[in-house]
């Protein structure tokens, strides 16, 4: 069981769901991070639809517009307290990096199933904001898409950014709701994202 260090400051969050929409699992997985203390704040960038698969929460996001669903979640943070933490899955990582990389008092970030090139959003990932990669090794999504290249680039020249595989295939592997949810590699996910908060200066 995960025991949270003493003398830690909570984190401000803010949860961006992935292409299926802000499921149960992720409702899930915001829970489990206000038990352990933190404030988390988890917009619904579909406006309540959710998506039973992959290909149909894609077909709305190009239906809505990528560009579009990336300003609603930066949107979102402009009522977020000072030294926030940006938490992304899969399509909400490009808002979560975007607001990590060039906002100004970002606390940390991670980010879950997918990673962009840092030169998407500045020079360079901030030196003063810590960043976790989370994703499995085999995810066509993620390990194929370039985002797993992506990941080990930032790794190799950011000094506190970690990198963490899992074993499969599965994309989305964390959400509890999902029919590939994946409970050893979830938990693990969700231990380390915990002991990533506690540490925050």
């Amino acid at each position: 069981m995960y025991r949270r260090p003493k003398e830690t400051t909570m984190a401000d969050v803010l949860l961006l769901h992935h292409v299926q929409g802000l499921t149960p699992g992720m409702e899930a997985f915001a829970s489990t991070l206000r038990d352990a203390g933190h404030t988390v704040h988890a917009p619904d960038l579909f406006d309540g639809r959710t998506f039973t698969t992959i290909d149909d929460g894609m077909a709305h996001a190009r239906e809505v517009g990528f560009g579009e669903l990336a300003g609603r979640g930066v949107a979102a943070a402009d009522d977020l307290g000072s030294a926030p933490v940006f938490i992304g899955f899969s399509l909400g990582v490009m808002a979560a990096q975007q607001l990590a990389q060039t906002r100004a008092d970002a606390r940390g970030a991670v980010l879950v199933d997918a990673c962009a090139p840092v030169s998407e959003f500045s020079d360079g990932w901030p030196e003063d904001v810590p960043v976790q990669v989370h994703g499995m090794g085999n995810d066509p999504f993620f390990a194929a898409g370039g985002d797993l290249d992506a990941a080990r680039e930032l790794v190799a020249t950011t000094e506190d950014a970690e990198l963490f595989l899992y074993d499969g295939d599965v994309h989305l592997f964390a959400d509890a709701s999902l029919d590939v949810h994946d409970p050893e590699a979830a938990d693990l996910l969700v231990r380390r994202v915990l002991a990533f908060l506690d540490e925050l200066d």
